[in-house]
């Protein structure tokens, strides 16, 4: 892709999630997604009942009578995207690929982010971790976001989510809301999506494709891994093949329901051949009615 092909799909995506973004998001972002730190903000008279662990002894030793710091919540938060760009991304059977569908939700999630006045990073990560963004305000710092989400090309096309998930909790000091987007084609991250969620608030955002739920009847197929590079012959007239792979696809969907529940995780579906804005208005409802 040429700089001529990326500014323009750059321009698209940045026109049609903006939109989106402030029709449909900002609103519900705004009550959803909250600063919970608190930050100093003046001192006053002790009164009864106030927590003496509050109390400025600075102040009262200077005018011999007690005086206690006030906090407010900061409003200001950080928004980090952790986006999976291993070789299983690239796969889609009907109106987009995985990782076509993973950059918009990435733009449409940082757009909200940036009208709220928030910063917002990003980590690309496949086995690894391929590319550190830190997070920063402003619609220059989104723009460069959707550009790399766009152009970027990873060193390596296996999945490492925990890998992932161990650099945020290292890196991100302060507590954020960080997003995952992801097909979740990995296993062995559940002490790390549970450290990390204890420090931060995760939302685990998980794309697939209809045809890994239910595989056709196509006769002899070779299929790629996309993540090894093997080739394997299939056939897909055979049903039990076909029930098997529809199997291991349930068991994998049942262990990762029971992973975000036991982690207290929120976690959002979204099929390539489907709107993605329905789901996320649904997780955010849904995160709403427990505020």
């Amino acid at each position: 892709m040429n700089a001529t092909e990326i500014f323009k799909k750059v321009r698209k995506i940045e026109i049609k999630t903006r939109g989106l973004s402030n029709q449909i998001f900002s609103g519900q972002y705004h009550s959803i997604f909250k600063g919970r730190g608190m930050a100093f903000s003046e001192v006053r008279e002790y009164q009864y009942g106030d927590d003496i662990r509050n109390i400025d002894w600075n102040v009262t030793a200077r005018f011999n009578h007690p005086y206690i710091k006030i906090y407010e919540e900061e409003r200001e938060l950080t928004v980090m995207m952790l986006i999976d760009v291993s070789g299983s991304n690239e796969f889609g059977t009907k109106v987009a690929l995985k990782e076509e569908m993973i950059t918009e939700i990435a733009a449409v999630l940082a757009f909200s982010a940036i009208q709220n006045n928030d910063k917002v990073g990003v980590i690309f990560f496949s086995n690894k971790i391929e590319k550190f963004i830190p997070p920063k305000k402003g619609p220059t710092h989104i723009l460069r976001i959707i550009r790399e989400l766009v152009d970027f090309k990873p060193d390596n096309q296996e999945t490492n989510i925990a890998e992932s998930l161990r650099f945020l909790t290292n890196a991100i000091k302060k507590r954020c809301t960080a997003f995952i987007l992801s097909d979740f084609m990995d296993r062995g991250f559940d002490e790390a999506i549970q450290i990390a969620n204890n420090k931060h608030d995760v939302i685990a955002i998980r794309i697939y494709d209809p045809r890994e739920i239910d595989m056709p009847n196509i006769g002899l197929v070779k299929f790629k891994d996309a993540e090894t590079g093997k080739n394997l012959w299939v056939d897909t007239s055979n049903p039990r093949a076909r029930k098997l792979y529809q199997e291991w696809f349930i068991e994998n969907e049942k262990w990762l329901k029971r992973l975000f529940l036991k982690s207290g995780v929120d976690m959002a579906k979204i099929r390539t051949d489907e709107d993605y804005v329905k789901p996320l208005i649904k997780l955010f409802k849904r995160r709403e009615a427990r505020l």
